[in-house]
């Protein structure tokens, strides 16, 4: 319960005197020579289900199984929100998403509705800032989403310890969705010499799909549905291979921490073909959600979902001389709020002591040790609340155990994982000393969470006017 207390300090006085005291104190440090560079390549909606080395019988992602094979696999590794938003708040801050009272993705007109800000704190501790304070280069490529583009007053990159950006879905530099791998490509080329730490967070498989040419002739043969969609992988996989190659090319790549992920789990896939389908790489335009045919691989639920099909996302990572070259790790329990405290301790970087993050350093696991976690996972859900998967409203996982449930506790549900992956058995009958020691355990660190956004993050047109609802809001669970 002492962790839980902890992190009550979120919006107190002494995250922000922690957060300037350490910021202080790096930028004397020298920088580090010999440290591992990091690339984090985070897909978007990418399914569990949606490699070839997961089992998948009709999508090839020759790159990624590449990838597997010279690295780990881990199996269980959970993202802390079903959708864009949240999800990258807790990868990127090491902190659970609601801390920051960031419960569904950023949207024009909808976020003081939500109860949200219209951005991530600036102040917050940041994974980038981090690693830039103590000699690393940093880069961000790819989708943003810690705001949104419809934002004039948001902050940039720049304002969360990022060197070098361009992005589409954010403020700042612009970049296109098929720009993501040629701008880290270039990154890497021009800092081979020194550390560096690279976000590489790609498009695919979200919405609009915008395939490109190359792949979707290769995918002629399937159906319109899948050939989409396999093409959509495709210029994914071939963007992760970009990556690789550029690493191997530039003499890296042995001293470099590599990460695929996804954000979320697939999405839903829309009931009714459109009439007509464009291929254009304006932002608005492309193929829908009819064509989103990602799976899970066999876990139940998907995007906007806490359960595992929603949340349980690939991740693999290569890490020549630590990571076991084609292990595949099936029972070490790893969260998006572990990657901030893992990778600085890779790098060598202290975290300051007050800085009370919701992950563990779990190192050892990627070094090939089979390493258990001892501090719960939580989640949040504030979105759509549609059956059979969209109900819960919380979440909380503890050692095998996982329950979901609604905010009153009146319905829940009790999986035991390493069993049941898909959550086929509701074990909540059967072990209600469980039951009501996850609930308190959910419910004291809901009772942790700030009851409304830092007014600090909002913009000056969201103060002043409220912004509109209803349908003209744009509202969806993106």
């Amino acid at each position: 319960m002492k962790h839980l207390l902890k992190n009550t300090l979120f919006v107190g006085i002494s995250f922000v005197m922690a957060a300037t005291a350490y910021l202080l104190a790096a930028e004397a440090s020298p920088a580090v020579a010999g440290k591992p560079n990091i690339v984090f390549i985070f897909a978007d909606d990418w399914g569990w289900g949606d490699l070839s080395c997961h089992g998948n019988t009709w999508l090839k992602t020759p790159n990624l199984d590449r990838f597997a094979s010279e690295g780990i696999d881990f199996h269980q590794f959970n993202v802390l929100n079903p959708v864009c938003s949240p999800s990258r708040t807790a990868a990127t801050t090491g902190m659970y998403p609601a801390r920051f009272s960031i419960h569904q993705h950023f949207a024009p007109h909808v976020n003081v509705r939500r109860g949200m800000p219209d951005w991530l704190d600036p102040k917050a501790p940041t994974l980038a800032r981090f690693l830039k304070n103590y000699g690393y280069h940093t880069g961000h490529f790819g989708k943003w989403h810690l705001t949104d583009a419809e934002e004039p007053d948001a902050p940039t990159p720049a304002a969360y310890g990022f060197d070098e950006s361009a992005v589409f879905n954010g403020p700042g530099k612009e970049a296109g969705l098929h720009d993501t791998a040629t701008n880290a490509v270039r990154f890497i080329h021009e800092n081979k010499d020194h550390p560096f730490y690279l976000n590489v967070w790609l498009h695919e498989s979200h919405v609009p799909h915008v395939p490109t040419s190359e792949s979707l002739e290769k995918w002629k043969k399937l159906d319109d549905q899948k050939r989409v969609y396999a093409a959509v992988i495709t210029d994914g996989d071939n963007k992760v291979g970009a990556v690789l190659d550029a690493l191997k090319e530039t003499g890296v790549a042995d001293n470099t921490i590599v990460i695929f992920s996804a954000d979320n789990g697939p999405e839903w896939t829309g009931k009714t073909k459109p009439k007509a389908a464009v291929n254009d790489a304006a932002p608005q335009r492309g193929y829908g959600t009819y064509y989103s045919v990602g799976e899970t691989g066999g876990l139940r639920g998907r995007k906007r979902s806490l359960f595992e099909g929603g949340v349980r996302v690939p991740f693999l990572v290569r890490w020549p001389g630590h990571t076991p070259a084609g292990e595949k790790n099936e029972t070490t329990v790893l969260s998006a709020v572990d990657l901030l405290p893992t990778l600085c301790a890779a790098a060598g970087v202290k975290l300051p002591e007050d800085y009370h993050g919701d992950g563990e350093n779990l190192l050892a696991a990627f070094n090939g040790e089979k390493v258990s976690r001892t501090r719960p996972i939580f989640w949040e859900w504030r979105g759509t609340d549609k059956e059979p998967d969209w109900w819960p409203r919380l979440g909380v996982r503890e050692g095998d155990w996982k329950l979901v449930m609604t905010y009153d506790a009146k319905r829940v549900e009790l999986h035991q994982l390493i069993g049941d992956r898909a959550e086929a058995h509701d074990s909540a009958k059967e072990h209600p000393e469980i039951v009501a020691h996850l609930t308190k355990l959910a419910l004291d660190w809901k009772a942790t969470l700030p009851k409304k956004p830092n007014p600090d993050c909002i913009s000056k047109e969201s103060a002043k006017t409220g912004r509109p609802t209803g349908s003209q809001s744009g509202e969806s669970d993106n």
